[in-house]
């Protein structure tokens, strides 16, 4: 399978490039998921430009959404603690230069901070998702606030983003973007990539917000969580069904 010779080729060119910086990391991951992108044929349309700097903002819907990002522009990601432990994957996600945050512990945000600064210091824009898990795609959860504030209290601009899934062709009877394509349930990871590599026509839509998040206050993290997540509701054409607290 071409894809699996992607993924062997990526780790023998980190292997032996060892790339050091933040940038070449990023650059790294950038060809790398352009290259399987274009091999599972999957379809790209960004809507909007991706900000140069800052942090970038978004629903989360599965793993795929971490290669469509990717592949649109080079990036950092902030990602919870247990991706870092998967076989092969969290070596790569690692020596991509992706920031971890172990959700649950005091202080977990404060931890990520210097990785944060490290990628704003280097010009790598950051991209994390504040819902802290991923959904269906139905609606949009509440955002955790520590990552965001921590991003604020930076002066990093804060920009919406909105990821969304769709098929361009008929596929066997059950194949849905629900059940096939977001990533949400507890289906074992490599299962839901073997069904994922099956489904044709897929088709990923970015759409990036034209300027960063005017918060009314930015001290106030409840406040500042409750309008990063309407802006990218409001971007995606979410209806709101859950209450920011």
């Amino acid at each position: 399978m071409k894809l699996a010779a992607i993924f062997v080729y990526a780790a023998l060119e980190l292997i032996a490039k060892r790339p050091a910086t933040r940038p070449q990391r990023a650059e790294w991951l950038h060809r790398f998921c352009g290259r399987a992108l274009r091999e599972m044929g999957l379809a790209t349309n960004v809507v909007g430009s991706f900000p140069e700097r800052g942090v970038v903002v978004s629903n989360h819907l599965g793993y795929l959404d971490i290669v469509a990002f990717a592949a649109a522009h080079r990036c950092v990601f902030v990602s919870k603690a247990e991706v870092a432990h998967l076989p092969l994957l969290g070596w790569m996600t690692t020596s991509a230069g992706t920031v971890y945050v172990e959700r649950g512990r005091g202080g977990s945000a404060l931890r990520a901070k210097d990785g944060m600064q490290a990628a704003a210091d280097a010009g790598v824009p950051i991209v994390f998702f504040p819902e802290g898990t991923t959904t269906d795609g139905s609606t949009v959860l509440k955002f955790h606030s520590g990552l965001l504030a921590q991003a604020i209290q930076a002066g990093q601009p804060v920009t919406a983003a909105h990821v969304r899934y769709r098929l361009t062709q008929a596929n066997g009877p059950g194949t849905t973007i629900h059940s096939h394509v977001s990533y949400w349930d507890d289906t074992p990871l490599f299962k839901h990539i073997f069904r994922l590599l099956a489904v044709r026509g897929i088709e990923v839509e970015l759409r990036i917000a034209a300027s960063p998040i005017a918060f009314s206050a930015p001290n106030n993290r409840k406040l500042a969580a409750e309008q990063a997540r309407a802006a990218v509701m409001e971007l995606g054409g979410v209806r709101d069904a859950v209450t920011a607290d």
